[in-house]
Protein backbone atom coordinates (compact mmCIF):
# COMPACT_ATOMS: atom_id res chain seq x y z
CA UNK A 1 0.00 0.00 0.00
CA UNK A 2 1.62 3.57 -0.83
CA UNK A 3 1.63 5.89 1.41
CA UNK A 4 1.52 9.57 1.32
CA UNK A 5 2.81 12.44 3.51
CA UNK A 6 0.73 14.39 5.05
CA UNK A 7 0.36 18.00 3.64
CA UNK A 8 2.08 19.29 7.21
CA UNK A 9 4.62 17.20 6.62
CA UNK A 10 5.63 18.60 2.80
CA UNK A 11 5.03 22.14 3.82
CA UNK A 12 7.55 21.28 7.23
CA UNK A 13 9.90 19.50 4.17
CA UNK A 14 9.34 22.43 1.60
CA UNK A 15 10.39 25.15 4.11
CA UNK A 16 13.70 22.58 5.80
CA UNK A 17 14.95 22.34 2.11
CA UNK A 18 15.33 25.86 1.57
CA UNK A 19 17.28 26.51 4.91
CA UNK A 20 19.16 22.99 3.45
CA UNK A 21 19.61 24.05 0.33
CA UNK A 22 21.18 27.50 1.83
CA UNK A 23 23.43 25.34 3.87
CA UNK A 24 24.51 22.60 1.39
CA UNK A 25 24.88 24.98 -2.39
CA UNK A 26 28.19 26.89 -0.86
CA UNK A 27 30.02 23.78 -0.67
CA UNK A 28 28.40 21.48 -3.54
CA UNK A 29 29.17 24.45 -5.30
CA UNK A 30 32.96 24.35 -4.61
CA UNK A 31 32.77 20.41 -5.55
CA UNK A 32 31.03 20.75 -8.92
CA UNK A 33 33.62 23.88 -9.78
CA UNK A 34 36.94 22.42 -8.18
CA UNK A 35 39.93 22.56 -10.54
CA UNK A 36 41.88 19.50 -9.13
CA UNK A 37 45.08 19.53 -11.20
CA UNK A 38 45.74 23.28 -10.53
CA UNK A 39 44.01 23.68 -6.72
CA UNK A 40 46.13 20.12 -5.83
CA UNK A 41 49.25 22.11 -7.56
CA UNK A 42 48.78 25.52 -5.44
CA UNK A 43 48.22 23.51 -2.27
CA UNK A 44 51.85 21.83 -3.13
CA UNK A 45 53.22 25.00 -2.67
CA UNK A 46 55.70 25.86 0.42
CA UNK A 47 53.17 28.64 2.31
CA UNK A 48 50.40 26.15 1.39
CA UNK A 49 52.16 23.02 3.18
CA UNK A 50 53.56 25.50 6.14
CA UNK A 51 49.86 26.37 6.78
CA UNK A 52 48.37 22.85 6.13
CA UNK A 53 51.09 21.79 9.39
CA UNK A 54 50.40 24.85 11.42
CA UNK A 55 46.63 23.86 11.28
CA UNK A 56 46.53 20.65 12.08
CA UNK A 57 49.47 20.83 14.62
CA UNK A 58 47.81 23.35 16.51
CA UNK A 59 44.19 22.21 16.08
CA UNK A 60 45.58 18.88 17.25
CA UNK A 61 47.55 20.48 20.32
CA UNK A 62 44.19 22.41 21.31
CA UNK A 63 41.52 19.76 21.12
CA UNK A 64 44.29 17.15 23.43
CA UNK A 65 44.29 19.70 26.19
CA UNK A 66 40.42 20.54 25.63
CA UNK A 67 40.38 16.46 26.10
CA UNK A 68 42.83 16.42 29.18
CA UNK A 69 41.34 19.59 30.66
CA UNK A 70 37.73 19.34 29.41
CA UNK A 71 36.73 16.06 30.13
CA UNK A 72 37.28 16.10 33.43
CA UNK A 73 35.47 19.60 34.27
CA UNK A 74 32.72 18.12 32.70
CA UNK A 75 32.79 14.91 34.65
CA UNK A 76 32.76 17.43 37.28
CA UNK A 77 30.13 20.11 36.55
CA UNK A 78 27.43 16.76 35.80
CA UNK A 79 28.59 15.07 39.09
CA UNK A 80 28.69 17.25 41.46
CA UNK A 81 25.81 19.06 43.45
CA UNK A 82 26.75 22.75 42.49
CA UNK A 83 24.96 25.65 43.96
CA UNK A 84 23.64 27.82 40.67
CA UNK A 85 24.98 25.33 38.84
CA UNK A 86 22.57 26.87 35.09
CA UNK A 87 25.31 29.65 35.83
CA UNK A 88 28.59 27.96 35.88
CA UNK A 89 27.39 25.75 32.45
CA UNK A 90 26.40 28.93 30.71
CA UNK A 91 30.17 30.46 31.67
CA UNK A 92 31.09 27.28 29.40
CA UNK A 93 28.70 29.05 26.26
CA UNK A 94 29.78 32.23 26.98
CA UNK A 95 32.60 31.99 24.27
CA UNK A 96 30.10 30.06 21.73
CA UNK A 97 28.40 33.46 21.56
CA UNK A 98 31.50 36.24 21.63
CA UNK A 99 32.42 36.99 18.27
CA UNK A 100 35.60 35.76 17.50
CA UNK A 101 37.19 39.06 16.60
CA UNK A 102 36.19 39.98 19.95
CA UNK A 103 37.56 36.76 21.80
CA UNK A 104 40.92 37.48 19.81
CA UNK A 105 40.66 41.11 21.45
CA UNK A 106 39.97 39.76 24.55
CA UNK A 107 42.86 37.12 24.24
CA UNK A 108 45.02 39.55 23.40
CA UNK A 109 44.39 42.12 26.54
CA UNK A 110 45.04 38.94 28.62
CA UNK A 111 47.70 36.93 27.02
CA UNK A 112 49.32 39.84 24.93
CA UNK A 113 52.77 41.20 25.29
CA UNK A 114 50.62 44.42 27.73
CA UNK A 115 47.82 41.71 29.07
CA UNK A 116 48.65 41.39 32.98
CA UNK A 117 49.04 37.63 32.04
CA UNK A 118 50.94 38.16 29.20
CA UNK A 119 53.02 40.87 30.86
CA UNK A 120 54.52 38.94 33.26
CA UNK A 121 54.99 36.11 31.06
CA UNK A 122 56.90 38.41 28.56
CA UNK A 123 59.26 38.90 31.67
CA UNK A 124 60.38 35.89 31.41
CA UNK A 125 61.18 35.95 27.89
CA UNK A 126 57.46 33.84 27.09
CA UNK A 127 55.78 34.80 24.34
CA UNK A 128 52.13 33.76 23.78
CA UNK A 129 51.51 35.68 20.53
CA UNK A 130 52.36 35.29 16.91
CA UNK A 131 53.46 31.92 17.43
CA UNK A 132 51.98 28.38 17.72
CA UNK A 133 50.61 29.39 21.25
CA UNK A 134 48.61 31.72 20.32
CA UNK A 135 46.90 29.86 17.60
CA UNK A 136 46.07 27.18 20.30
CA UNK A 137 45.32 29.82 22.81
CA UNK A 138 42.71 31.00 20.11
CA UNK A 139 41.54 28.14 19.11
CA UNK A 140 40.86 26.98 22.65
CA UNK A 141 38.58 29.84 23.47
CA UNK A 142 36.45 29.44 20.99
CA UNK A 143 36.50 25.66 20.05
CA UNK A 144 36.65 23.86 24.00
CA UNK A 145 32.79 24.80 24.38
CA UNK A 146 31.81 21.41 22.32
CA UNK A 147 34.09 18.92 24.54
CA UNK A 148 32.76 20.65 27.75
CA UNK A 149 28.93 20.47 26.66
CA UNK A 150 29.25 17.04 25.39
CA UNK A 151 31.50 15.97 28.07
CA UNK A 152 28.90 16.73 30.76
CA UNK A 153 26.26 15.28 28.48
CA UNK A 154 27.53 12.16 28.26
CA UNK A 155 28.48 11.84 32.13
CA UNK A 156 24.46 12.55 32.24
CA UNK A 157 23.77 9.72 30.40
CA UNK A 158 25.59 7.58 32.17
CA UNK A 159 23.61 5.04 34.43
CA UNK A 160 24.07 5.61 37.80
CA UNK A 161 22.93 2.10 39.17
CA UNK A 162 26.04 0.67 37.11
CA UNK A 163 28.05 3.46 38.91
CA UNK A 164 26.26 2.18 42.26
CA UNK A 165 27.16 -1.42 41.69
CA UNK A 166 30.81 -1.09 41.06
CA UNK A 167 31.07 0.92 44.34
CA UNK A 168 29.53 -1.18 46.28
CA UNK A 169 31.85 -4.18 45.31
CA UNK A 170 34.67 -1.97 46.57
CA UNK A 171 35.76 0.49 43.30
CA UNK A 172 37.46 3.37 44.04
CA UNK A 173 35.75 6.61 42.42
CA UNK A 174 38.89 6.57 40.38
CA UNK A 175 38.49 3.14 39.06
CA UNK A 176 34.51 3.72 38.67
CA UNK A 177 35.34 6.55 36.14
CA UNK A 178 37.71 5.43 34.55
CA UNK A 179 36.08 1.74 34.08
CA UNK A 180 32.24 2.19 33.74
CA UNK A 181 31.86 6.46 33.55
CA UNK A 182 34.72 7.57 30.87
CA UNK A 183 33.68 4.52 28.48
CA UNK A 184 30.07 4.92 28.64
CA UNK A 185 30.45 8.43 27.79
CA UNK A 186 33.19 8.18 25.39
CA UNK A 187 30.67 7.88 22.39
CA UNK A 188 29.25 11.10 23.51
CA UNK A 189 32.94 12.78 24.32
CA UNK A 190 34.20 11.83 20.45
CA UNK A 191 31.47 13.65 18.86
CA UNK A 192 32.00 16.78 20.81
CA UNK A 193 35.88 16.21 20.15
CA UNK A 194 35.22 15.83 16.44
CA UNK A 195 33.15 19.00 16.58
CA UNK A 196 35.97 21.26 18.31
CA UNK A 197 38.52 20.01 15.94
CA UNK A 198 36.59 20.98 13.25
CA UNK A 199 35.83 24.18 14.36
CA UNK A 200 39.37 24.56 15.86
CA UNK A 201 40.66 23.94 12.32
CA UNK A 202 38.82 26.61 10.64
CA UNK A 203 38.75 29.39 13.42
CA UNK A 204 40.22 32.70 11.56
CA UNK A 205 38.66 35.78 13.81
CA UNK A 206 40.41 35.09 17.17
CA UNK A 207 43.23 33.42 15.11
CA UNK A 208 44.39 36.48 13.18
CA UNK A 209 44.29 38.77 16.28
CA UNK A 210 46.49 36.26 18.39
CA UNK A 211 48.80 35.03 15.98
CA UNK A 212 48.91 36.43 12.36
CA UNK A 213 52.32 34.73 12.00
CA UNK A 214 52.84 31.58 11.46
CA UNK A 215 49.64 31.73 9.01
CA UNK A 216 46.80 28.97 9.71
CA UNK A 217 44.92 27.85 6.71
CA UNK A 218 42.35 30.48 7.62
CA UNK A 219 44.75 33.05 7.64
CA UNK A 220 46.63 31.78 4.68
CA UNK A 221 43.06 31.90 3.19
CA UNK A 222 42.56 35.91 3.65
CA UNK A 223 45.97 36.37 2.62
CA UNK A 224 45.31 35.12 -0.45
CA UNK A 225 42.38 36.57 -1.01
CA UNK A 226 43.38 39.95 -0.34
CA UNK A 227 46.43 39.23 -2.36
CA UNK A 228 45.24 37.85 -5.59
CA UNK A 229 41.30 37.46 -5.24
CA UNK A 230 38.78 34.13 -5.12
CA UNK A 231 40.29 32.52 -7.31
CA UNK A 232 43.49 32.13 -5.29
CA UNK A 233 41.84 31.36 -2.34
CA UNK A 234 39.28 28.82 -3.48
CA UNK A 235 42.00 25.93 -3.72
CA UNK A 236 42.58 26.71 0.44
CA UNK A 237 38.96 26.81 1.14
CA UNK A 238 38.69 23.37 -0.48
CA UNK A 239 41.46 21.82 1.85
CA UNK A 240 39.74 23.37 5.04
CA UNK A 241 36.45 21.65 3.75
CA UNK A 242 37.70 18.47 2.83
CA UNK A 243 39.94 18.06 5.88
CA UNK A 244 36.81 18.52 7.78
CA UNK A 245 34.56 16.15 6.08
CA UNK A 246 37.44 13.96 6.46
CA UNK A 247 37.17 14.33 10.08
CA UNK A 248 33.11 13.80 10.31
CA UNK A 249 33.65 10.59 7.99
CA UNK A 250 35.97 8.87 10.59
CA UNK A 251 33.94 10.29 13.52
CA UNK A 252 30.67 8.74 11.94
CA UNK A 253 32.77 5.35 11.10
CA UNK A 254 33.84 4.79 14.85
CA UNK A 255 30.89 5.66 16.35
CA UNK A 256 29.24 2.79 13.56
CA UNK A 257 31.65 0.22 14.68
CA UNK A 258 31.20 1.52 18.23
CA UNK A 259 27.35 0.58 17.53
CA UNK A 260 26.53 4.79 18.61
CA UNK A 261 25.16 6.32 14.81
CA UNK A 262 25.16 9.90 15.98
CA UNK A 263 27.53 12.32 15.45
CA UNK A 264 25.39 15.34 17.11
CA UNK A 265 25.94 15.31 21.12
CA UNK A 266 23.22 14.94 22.74
CA UNK A 267 22.36 18.54 23.98
CA UNK A 268 19.16 17.61 25.46
CA UNK A 269 20.71 15.54 27.98
CA UNK A 270 21.93 18.09 29.74
CA UNK A 271 18.82 19.04 31.14
CA UNK A 272 19.02 16.73 34.18
CA UNK A 273 22.04 18.01 35.41
CA UNK A 274 20.89 21.67 35.87
CA UNK A 275 18.44 20.98 38.46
Amino acid sequence: MRRTLKPTYVVFALLGSLLLLDLVLPIATLFVQADWAAWVSAMRRPAARDAIEVSIVSSTLAVLIMMALGVPLGYFLARVPLRFKRFWVSLVFLPMVVPDLAGGILLLETFGPYGWIGRALDARNIELTNNIAGIVLAQLFVAAPFVIVSSIAGFAGVDRDLEQAAATLGDSRWQIFWNISLPLAKPSIAAGVTLAWIRALGEFGATIIMAYNPHSLPVYMWVKFEADGLPSALPVAFCLVLLAVAAVAISMLLSRLSGRTDLITPIGELGGTLE
